[in-house]
């Protein structure tokens, strides 16, 4: 576990490879099925994946970070995720509106993410960015336990 300092303040700022290893550890933190380093290298090597990530001013670690991907004039949340030792501290709504204003910027004009719904702070998160749930995908998510977790999918226009 990091020790964070007390009054570190991230700045949000596109990120790439080189934090593959850092968003898998962070990931593993956050999701009981999580991603590995591959998967991340592979996304952030595609040209229709933009990320942004919130590192810490004095170390530059990262605390959290959010991937999309672009198709066309539609893009897809794929994942947030924010550090424990940051939880609690506005981070991903400090990734969510640049990241939004990007997509935004590059044309982007509806957002989907799929939410598990038993996920409380995420759909709070998304609610007050303005996303509205749009469907609804049954046994969704694996979840540690033996039954499967529903996910919500929600959109919100851009343009």
């Amino acid at each position: 576990m990091i020790n964070w300092p007390a009054k570190a303040s991230p700045h949000i700022r596109p990120i790439g490879v080189e934090r593959s290893a850092e968003c898998a550890a962070i990931h593993a933190a956050c999701f009981a099925y999580p991603w590995q380093e591959a998967d991340f290298e592979q996304l952030f090597v595609a040209p229709e994946t933009f990320a942004d990530g919130a590192i810490e001013a004095g170390e530059e670690l990262l605390a959290g970070f959010i991937l999309s991907r672009v198709a066309a004039d539609e893009a897809e949340i794929l994942t947030i995720a924010v550090a424990p030792e940051w939880r609690r501290r506005g981070i991903a709504t400090r990734l969510l509106k640049p990241h939004m204003h990007e997509l935004s910027a590059n044309r982007v004009s509806r957002l989907f993410l799929e939410v598990d719904v038993e996920n409380t702070a995420a759909r709070a998160l998304y609610a007050n960015f303005g996303f509205e749930q749009v469907g609804e995908r049954q046994a969704y998510y694996r979840t540690e336990g033996p039954g499967l977790a529903a996910a919500l999918v929600m959109r919100r226009d851009l343009l």
